[in-house]
């Protein structure tokens, strides 16, 4: 079937479909690491809680027919493991059924973690994660021709990735349209990285060329995807090369990986063999009758389930990242309609003093990804993804956001719970825990080059009002 295999494009489903898998095993064991403290029997949401008042047609998840935390560890350590066997080539030198199952058991074990996730998985990239999943199960195998379907479908969802965060920026801050949104962004972001700082200081000039150049490859670049070779190919590598621009310069978790993931499997095997010591694959058996209807089926699903997206970014009133179904399935994305100019951190502290008095005497929990100490330099997470670190940047927004895990988190750190704790830099209150714990509300900004020199510190902060009052256990309550 010449019409349906995609010569010259094996290498390029190969780098797709193991990058694909390694994205994978970093979100399963993102899950399998965080998920006692967040969503566990005991954690800030529990899921059993949430399965109480959420129907399956609501939620799909295995977790409705038995929910358990070893269960949940169960699921996420079998995602892990099929998706390193995937990520090594197992998965891909397995018969095309049995590939195929694979790749739909990840999907539906992460759908599984998702769904039952609640605000802790409530970010753009876990749709985008499921829905390229998803389209993975149809790429076949190492003995199968690459379908040519399934790559114009990844296209689309690039597309409709790229081309829907330039409109939402469009629509939304007026900083997008005047070239000034960098001047605040590296600073404000939920989670700056190691070089964020410099990147803030680098011209404004140049920072007005970033957004021009953002603009070009998020608003034009993305309609060449769609265009014969090379032309597909260079927009590919553009998309690559700003992803990588965004890598460095921040922690978004898996977004911008998995825009690259995407994006290779649009460069032909021609220039790959150029790049790196690979064979394209050659001497492909036919393809199964089965797995063709199998991929025109899927095609035409995408095309009907492609019209709400599209309406989405036709409007002007366009969401940013929402999944139009339960399975999260051909979704809208889109990523920084608005960038706040000053950034707001909360600061969480605790004491051992039975009163608290002018004289108490405050430590301060530090996290691993948002700033804190103002001397500690910011460090690379991406793609792993700090779940409560996120969180916490959107409690500073505003106390909506963290008004059904705060309180609750104030709890597990006076009773110094482990599962807590562990998703911490540091506790200060190693041995005992601490009798009051409070959070307080602080104005952060980077230090200019010169206080750079001067004080060696990465930030300067301050205190602008109290977020959260000191709070205790009352007297025999064990949390």
């Amino acid at each position: 079937m010449e019409w349906y295999d995609a010569e010259g494009y094996s290498l390029g489903r190969l780098l797709c479909t193991r990058a694909l898998a390694l994205v994978y095993l970093v979100a399963f064991l993102v899950a399998l690491n965080q998920f006692r403290a967040l969503l566990g029997s005991t954690g800030l949401t529990p899921i059993p809680r949430f399965l109480s008042a959420t129907s399956f047609g609501r939620a799909p998840s295995v977790f409705h027919l038995r929910y358990s935390d070893r269960l949940f560890a169960a699921v996420a350590g079998l995602g892990a493991v099929l998706a390193a066997a995937t990520a090594v080539g197992v998965t891909d030198r397995l018969p095309l059924i049995a590939s195929m199952l694979v790749w739909f058991l990840m999907w539906l074990l992460y759908l599984s973690i998702v769904n039952v996730g609640q605000v802790w998985y409530s970010f753009g990239w876990e749709s985008l994660l499921l829905e390229a999943g998803f389209l993975a199960i149809f790429l076949g195998n190492a003995d199968t021709a690459p379908p040519l379907l399934v790559l114009i479908l990844l296209r689309w969802l690039l597309f409709r990735l790229e081309f829907g965060a330039g409109l939402i920026k469009m629509r939304g801050d007026r900083c997008w349209r005047d070239l000034t949104c960098l001047y605040y962004h590296h600073e404000t972001q939920p989670m700056p990285g190691p070089l964020s700082w410099y990147f803030h200081h680098l011209p404004k000039p140049l920072h007005r060329v970033e957004v021009a150049g953002n603009h070009v490859t998020q608003l034009v670049v993305p309609f060449f995807l769609f265009a014969p070779q090379p032309i597909a190919g260079i927009a590919a590598s553009i998309m690559i090369v700003t992803q990588l621009w965004l890598v460095i310069s921040g922690n978004f978790s898996w977004l911008n990986w998995l825009t690259i993931v995407l994006a290779l499997s649009v460069i032909p095997d021609d220039w790959w063999e150029r790049l790196l010591p690979l064979e394209p694959g050659t001497g492909y058996g036919p393809t199964p009758t089965v797995f063709v209807a199998a991929v025109l089926a899927l095609t035409g699903t995408v095309a009907v389930l492609s019209y709400l997206p599209v309406r989405n970014m036709l409007s002007h009133r366009q969401a940013m990242n929402a999944s139009f179904n339960r399975w999260h399935f051909v979704n809208t994305y889109g990523a920084f309609g608005s960038i706040t100019r000053h950034r707001h951190e909360v600061i969480v502290e605790g004491t051992s003093d039975r009163q608290i008095g002018p004289g108490t005497v405050w430590r301060e929990y530090e996290f691993k990804g948002k700033p804190g100490d103002v001397q500690r330099r910011p460090r690379q997470y991406a793609p792993y993804h700090l779940r409560l670190d996120w969180l916490m940047w959107f409690a500073a927004l505003s106390p909506d956001y963290a008004r059904s895990w705060f309180g609750r988190l104030l709890e597990k750190l006076l009773t110094n719970d482990r599962h807590v704790t562990a998703l911490l830099r540091s506790n200060p209150f190693p041995d005992e825990p601490p009798r009051w714990v409070r959070a307080r509300y602080f104005d952060y900004r980077y230090t200019t080059r010169r206080e750079r020199r001067e004080t060696g510190a990465w930030w300067v902060r301050e205190y602008v009002t109290e977020y959260m009052r000191p709070v205790a256990l009352a007297e025999g309550d064990d949390g």
